[in-house]
C-alpha cells in the first residue's frame, strides 16, 4: 500500500459493534459463519467469538458476575492485544448517552460507550467544551481515558486528565465509583486502568466554556529550525502537531489557536516554513476533503482540535502504529535520533506526528509526572519488518526512558516497561483489590504488568 492509502488509514476508525456472540446460538441455528472479528486496522484478530453487548448497566453486571473471564472492549482502535481475550469480551457501546449535565459543577457524566464525536456537539449547543480532543473524534470516551489517549498542547493534559469520576463494575459484579475529590490517590490509579480493574460504565468529565478556534498549516519547516526553536514552535498555538517523514524537512506544522475578537492574519512564513494557501491533508498529495477546516477560518473547538471532520464516516484500512513518549527536555535529542533513522524507515513509514502533552498525576499515564513529547509513527502493515525495527528504536530511546503508548505496538521487555512507572507496584495492588482472581486480566496485562 502506498502513501495515498493514508487517507483511509490515518483517519480511520471502524464504528459499531458485532452482533450477538456465537456462543449464545445453538449449533443448528448457525448456517454461515461470520467473518473473524478484528480491530479497525485488521492487523489483530480477536481470540474469542464471544462478544457481549449489554443494553443496560444491570445486564452488564449480570454478565460480569456470571462470566469467569471477560475483557472490556472499546472502539477497537488499539493495535495490540490489550483488549483481547481468549474467553469473552464485553462492549458497552449501547451505553452511549449523556447521563447528567451538572451545570453548577461544570461537569458532564456520560455512558462508557459515548464517543467524542457525539458528545462534542451536545456540549457545544449548551455552551461547553472539553479541554482537548484526539486526532480522531470517533473513539469512545471510556476507552480513550483507559489508555491515556491524548491530543496536543504544551499546557494540555491527555484526555484522561478531564476525568473527575468513574464508575466501574468490579469482579464481583458490584458498582464502584471513585472521584478525584473523595478518593485521591486511589482515583489517580484507577483512571488509566487499562481495562484491568473492571468494566467502566460511566465517566464524569470536567468542562469549560465553549470557544472558537482557527487553524493554519505551514509547509516544509527546515530541520535546523526544529532543532533550534522546538519549544517556540510547539508553544505557538493551543495545539500544535508536526507531520514528517524524517527526510529533508518537517513536511507540515499544524497550528490550532483560540480565535480572538479581532481578525488574526497569519504570517506568511514561520521559522522558515511557508503558509499553506489551501486546505491540506497530513500527506500533501491526498485530498483534504475530510480534514478539519484550515486557512484561519473560525469554527467551534470540536471542529478544529481533531485533524479529521466529525461527520466523516471512518473506514478501516491497513496500517500499524507505534508511539513513544519522552520527557520534553529531551525532545531535540530524540528528534535528531528519528531524523537519523529516516533512511532506515524508508517506505515502511507512512507518516510521523510529533505532539506535546502536559504532565499529569495518573499512575499509568505515559505522561505521569513529566511534561512529554510523543513521537508517533504510522507504518505500512508489515509486522515482520516492523518487529525488527521497533527494538532498534526502543534501544536508541533507552537513555530517555521512553514510554510506549498502551494501545499501540511496542516490543519493550516487561521489566523495562514496568521500570518506567514508579507506581506500577501500587497499581498491581489496586488490580488485585478489585479483581483478586484476575477475571479482567488477559495475556497482555499479565505479561506487561506482572511479567518480567
Amino acid at each position: 500500500m502506498d502513501k495515498r492509502a493514508f487517507l483511509k488509514t490515518c483517519s480511520a476508525l471502524m464504528a459499531g459493534g458485532i452482533l450477538s456472540p456465537l456462543a449464545s446460538c445453538r449449533p443448528e441455528e448457525v448456517t454461515t459463519l461470520p467473518p473473524p472479528r478484528t480491530n479497525w486496522a485488521g492487523n489483530l484478530t480477536y481470540s474469542t467469538d464471544r462478544l457481549h453487548l449489554p443494553q443496560t448497566v444491570a445486564e452488564a453486571q449480570d454478565l460480569v458476575r456470571n462470566t469467569p473471564r471477560i475483557r472490556p472492549l472499546g472502539s477497537r482502535h488499539c493495535f495490540n492485544a490489550i483488549a483481547d481475550s481468549t474467553e469473552a469480551q464485553i462492549s458497552l457501546e449501547h451505553l452511549n448517552q449523556v447521563v447528567h449535565l451538572d451545570e453548577a459543577a461544570n461537569r458532564v457524566t456520560v455512558g462508557a460507550g459515548m464517543r467524542y464525536g457525539d458528545l462534542a456537539p451536545y456540549l457545544q449547543e449548551r455552551g461547553y467544551a472539553l479541554h482537548n480532543l484526539a486526532s480522531l473524534p470517533h473513539i469512545s470516551v471510556a476507552g480513550a481515558c483507559a489508555t491515556a489517549t491524548h491530543g496536543s498542547g504544551v499546557a494540555n493534559g491527555n484526555l484522561a486528565t478531564a476525568v473527575a469520576a468513574i464508575t466501574f463494575i468490579d469482579a464481583n459484579g458490584d458498582l464502584v465509583t471513585l472521584s478525584r475529590e473523595e478518593d485521591g490517590e486511589r482515583f489517580a490509579g484507577a483512571v488509566v486502568g487499562l481495562g484491568g480493574l473492571g468494566v467502566v460504565t460511566e465517566v464524569t468529565l470536567d468542562l469549560q466554556p465553549d470557544f472558537d478556534m482557527i487553524q493554519h498549516v505551514y509547509l516544509d519547516l527546515p530541520v535546523a529550525s526544529l532543532d533550534d526553536h522546538f519549544d517556540e514552535i510547539m508553544s505557538s498555538g493551543y495545539s500544535v502537531s508536526l507531520f514528517t517523514d524524517w527526510t529533508d524537512s518537517v513536511n507540515q506544522v499544524w497550528i490550532k489557536r483560540v480565535a480572538g475578537d479581532d481578525a488574526f492574519e497569519a504570517e506568511p512564513t514561520f521559522f522558515g516554513a511557508n503558509l499553506a494557501t489551501r486546505n491540506v491533508h497530513p500527506i500533501l498529495e491526498l485530498s483534504a476533503v475530510n480534514c478539519t477546516e484550515q486557512m484561519g477560518v473560525p469554527g467551534p473547538w470540536y471542529e478544529r482540535l481533531p485533524h479529521f471532520r466529525m461527520d466523516f464516516t471512518p473506514s478501516s484500512g491497513k496500517e500499524l502504529q507505534s508511539e513513544y513518549f519522552v520527557p520534553r527536555e529531551h525532545a531535540r535529542e530524540v528528534a535528531r535520533i528519528f531524523q537519523g533513522m529516516g533512511e532506515r524507515f524508508g517506505s515502511l513509514l507512512m507518516i510521523s506526528e510529533v505532539r506535546t502533552i502536559d504532565r499529569d498525576e495518573l499512575w499509568m499515564s505515559m505522561c505521569f509526572d513529566r511534561p512529554s513529547v510523543a513521537f508517533h509513527c504510522t507504518w505500512e502493515q508489515d509486522w515482520d519488518a516492523l518487529q525488527q525495527l521497533l527494538p532498534v528504536i526502543e534501544e536508541a530511546l533507552e537513555p530517555f526512558e521512553a514510554r510506549p503508548h498502551w494501545g499501540k505496538l511496542f516490543t519493550m521487555a516487561p521489566d523495562r516497561l514496568q521500570s518506567r512507572y514508579e507506581k506500577v507496584s501500587a497499581f498491581r495492588e489496586l488490580l488485585r483489590e478489585y479483581d483478586p482472581d484476575g477475571k479482567f486480566r488477559n495475556a497482555f496485562v499479565q505479561e506487561n504488568l506482572f511479567g518480567g
